[in-house]
């Protein structure tokens, strides 16, 4: 059979399912890799490896063995030393192997962000131990955020008030890091009026942004999403402009997630990720050409529209309450049934829950956002999950 391209998929979450779809549908050849068997990517793709992603060992032998037009990225935790020698053995690393190493972990990107682009973030200090975080709170006061370099979906985050607090959320975010550095952020609580991603393509014709999407999170993971996110001309005009320095500074082609705080006209840079977004999940219904046909699209140079619109929606994560490896969901029926023209489900196919994982969203489109988000959740409310053991 022949393919437009090969693409090795490195993470095969629920971002990579969606991602495999849309380049499939391209005519791509996608091999899912992961660090677990049967990942919701691997159940769609042409071909899977399993291996820790930190292995440079076995990262290096998948990609001799497979030899791909493109390396994927959906993770955060990869040994992107590995990513950077392939990259110069003449691999495609999306969007750039110094992409993945500046993104990998939240000190790299901030120190760019702050100290090289000149964008405005928080007040902010790194701490590698519990005396390093006692002091860095004495820069940045209270109340604060201390989360993990590297994470992902808001693991290990927590606002501290006070300085009491201070070593159980050194000891939380250690023990909710990935990968193999000790080490967190500290950083100024930000009193913003919202906060939103901007969807940012950078493609072989230029840049193009999506409307922006607003999110409500909780545990520092998302609950919630919606677009598009009301905010002033001003405003959208700063996130623009700042996003597209630093995704110009990154280099490649693909979308990346950039996430700002909003007070008023002031937009504040938070983080950014060069793949899609968790709160993308929402461009699944509000889009025509969703965030995973984009970062696809963009991949494999296919033309990119210049304009993005969205309708008015909202997806709503479905949680779980506890581990297991046997479970089922009730309720899709009942959904789907609130509005079958504007309510919608999509289940991840993970193998096993953990308390609090993502196991499905719902997706919903409405009259404006506040419609959309009141049926998301309330179809999102209508789906449990049952355990067997």
């Amino acid at each position: 059979m022949s393919y437009t391209a090969k693409i090795l998929l490195l993470g095969s979450g629920e971002l990579g399912r969606e991602f495999v779809i849309s380049a499939k549908r391209l005519g791509a050849q996608v091999i899912a890799c992961d660090a677990y068997d049967n990942a919701p990517a691997m159940q769609l793709a042409d071909g899977r490896e399993v291996f820790s992603m930190l292995d440079a060992d076995a990262l290096r032998a998948a990609i001799t063995k497979h030899q791909p037009d493109f390396i994927v990225p959906e993770v955060e935790a990869i040994r992107t030393e590995a990513l950077a020698q392939v990259e110069a053995d003449g691999f495609t690393v999306v969007p750039t192997a110094r992409a993945a190493q500046l993104t990998m972990n939240r000190d790299a990107i901030r120190d760019l962000a702050a100290d090289e682009l000149g964008l405005k973030t928080s007040v902010y200090r790194y701490a590698e131990s519990l005396e390093g975080v006692i002091a860095g709170a004495g820069v940045t006061g209270f109340p604060c955020i201390i989360k993990p370099v590297m994470s992902s979906s808001g693991k290990g985050q927590s606002k501290v008030d006070s300085a009491a607090e201070l070593e159980a959320a050194w000891n939380y975010a250690v023990a909710n890091m990935r990968g193999d550095r000790a080490r967190v952020i500290v950083e100024q609580f930000v009193d913003f009026d919202y906060e939103i991603t901007l969807l940012t393509v950078r493609h072989k014709d230029g840049i193009t942004f999506c409307p922006p999407i607003g999110h409500r999170q909780e545990r520092g993971d998302y609950q919630e999403s919606w677009q598009p996110a009301q905010m002033s001309a001003n405003a959208l005009s700063a996130a623009q402009e700042m996003a597209a320095t630093v995704v110009n500074e990154l280099g490649g082609n693909g979308l990346f997630g950039v996430e700002f705080f909003v007070k008023g006209d002031a937009v504040i840079f938070s983080e950014l990720s060069p793949r899609p977004h968790d709160t993308g999940m929402v461009t699944l219904c509000s889009q025509n050409l969703t965030e995973f046909d984009l970062h696809a699209r963009a991949i494999l140079g296919l033309p990119v529209p210049a304009d993005i619109r969205a309708r008015p929606s909202a997806s709503s994560v479905i949680l779980a309450a506890q581990d297991s490896s046997d479970f089922a969901f009730e309720g899709v029926a009942d959904a789907i049934a609130l509005s079958p023209e504007q309510a919608d489900i999509r289940i991840f196919a993970k193998p096993v829950t953990r308390r609090f994982r993502r196991m499905g969203v719902a997706l919903a489109t409405g009259s404006d956002v506040d419609a959309a988000r009141t049926l998301a959740n309330a179809a999102a409310a209508k789906v449990t999950i049952t355990y067997k053991d």
